[in-house]
């Protein structure tokens, strides 16, 4: 049987090394290259042309959402899974908005990432269940009113993860290389959409929901 080739591209080692272990330990898979860096994730993508990219989202010179278009251009017949520790289904709707095929989380299990491979590669889209189950919730919850972190844009969010890190308007500004302004605008509108009345009460709220955010 041929086998589904591989290429892993996330920015710690210690997973690349147990993830490429892991997966060659199944007569199914080959991972053919690991990288730690978007950019070569891409040149290996379209020298190599893997059946599967596994995308993690914390990447750089470039995030994997942009990675993720790069590579769908590069090696068109590659499907692309993204891979993050983000659970809120904005990160897996923006992942398949860009081009990708599936979603798993890092809390995924072993089985379920081999699940997510075989479907995909099959040509068909595989979201975990973590984000299913956090969806359902969401449908099946009566008080439509709740605040909810997911009616947050990618940017308002990188910011939460900003502000829960503890940096300032300006640093934020800084690293994401956008205008104070602009970083107290997406903050007055986080706190729109959360419905909380300050700064004071957003951090609670990201405290709060640690497990969330």
């Amino acid at each position: 049987m041929e086998k589904i080739t591989i290429l892993i591209a996330d920015d710690h080692k210690l997973i690349r090394e147990t993830w490429t272990y892991i997966l060659n330990s199944d007569e199914r898979f080959e991972v053919v290259a690991e990288c730690g860096d978007a950019e070569q994730a891409v040149e290996f993508a379209k020298e190599l042309t893997p059946d599967i990219v596994l995308m993690d989202i914390n990447m750089a010179p470039f995030n994997g959402f942009e990675a993720t278009e790069k590579i769908r251009k590069a090696s068109p017949e590659s499907k692309v899974i993204g891979v993050s520790m983000h659970s809120q289904p904005a990160y897996a709707k923006k992942m398949l908005q860009v081009g990708a095929r599936g979603y798993v989380t890092k809390n995924s299990s072993k089985e379920e990432m081999f699940n997510a491979i075989t479907e995909v590669f099959r040509g068909n889209k595989y979201v975990c269940d973590e984000i299913k189950t956090i969806i359902s919730d969401q449908l099946l919850d009566d008080n439509q009113d709740t605040p909810s972190i997911n009616s947050l844009t990618e940017r308002e969010m990188q910011i939460i993860h900003h502000i829960r890190e503890g940096h300032s308007s300006k640093e934020i500004a800084t690293q994401l290389d956008i205008s104070l302004k602009t970083v107290e605008v997406h903050r007055h509108n986080i706190l729109k959409k959360l419905k909380l009345k300050n700064s004071a009460s957003l951090v609670n709220f990201i405290n709060s929901s640690a497990g969330y955010v």
